[in-house]
């Protein structure tokens, strides 16, 4: 009876024993840095995009954050077709207009542009060009839009935002997840968004506190064959 008595509890200690698991944390752990954003585009896993899209065929999401709302959508000329914002997307004087796949993206805060990628004159004031929009067509990326107010985006999220509306309704893209639509990519990751065109090798990552545009290098002119003569 004795041995009997011993061997059941050597056998609860054993399984209490097996049953805990002590996790420390290394000091010396560094976790690595966040892919660049074409490399994050390849190689996160993509979602169904089912929850996200609407009755037009936007793709649209917003950051767990509420930093940043992107659709992947269309565009004819400068009109882009956006479920948070008023748009001429579908007027019919727009149908001679070529459509053109897109990702466009509206930060609640945001940084201001570098004077180099201000693409536009703002109708030749040179005023007004603000940050707080990226645009990526599938091979060319920009950031920043000329406007008098603040963007749907601002006037929710922002520091005096109302918390309601359209964009309030939009689904959130978990950190780390990708969406696809029309052969443009957005990932939520890394503290912002990055959309691109992977297979052109252009996109762009925006974040309440920087922006990267991102464009494919040109190629470097061939040299001459050996033995032809230069022109002068």
């Amino acid at each position: 009876m004795r041995r009997t008595v011993l061997g059941i509890f050597a056998a609860l200690i054993l399984t209490a024993g097996t049953a805990c698991t002590i996790t420390t944390q290394d000091p010396g752990y560094v976790p690595p840095p966040p892919l660049p954003p074409l490399e994050q585009l390849e190689q996160a896993p993509l979602v169904d995009p089912k929850g996200f899209s609407n009755a037009d065929g936007a793709i649209s999401f917003i950051t767990e954050d509420h930093s940043v709302a992107c659709s992947l959508t269309a565009a004819k000329g400068e009109h882009v077709n956006l479920p948070y914002e008023q748009n001429n997307f579908g007027d019919t004087a727009n149908n001679k207009l070529a459509t053109v796949p897109v990702a466009h993206c509206e930060l609640a805060t945001y940084p201001q542009p570098k004077d180099e990628d201000a693409k536009d004159d703002c109708a030749g004031t040179n005023l007004g060009y603000l940050g707080g929009v990226a645009l990526l067509t599938p091979d060319s990326a920009r950031y920043g839009e000329c406007r008098s107010g603040v963007t749907q985006m601002e006037a929710t999220y922002g520091p005096q935002g109302s918390k309601a509306g359209p964009m309030a309704q939009l689904q959130v893209l978990g950190e780390g997840q990708n969406l696809e639509g029309n052969g443009l990519r957005c990932s939520a990751y890394n503290g912002g968004v990055a959309c691109g065109n992977v297979s052109a090798g252009v996109g762009f990552f925006v974040s309440p506190e920087r922006y990267e545009l991102i464009s494919k290098p040109q190629d470097s002119a061939s040299p001459a064959p050996a033995g032809a003569s230069k022109t002068p």
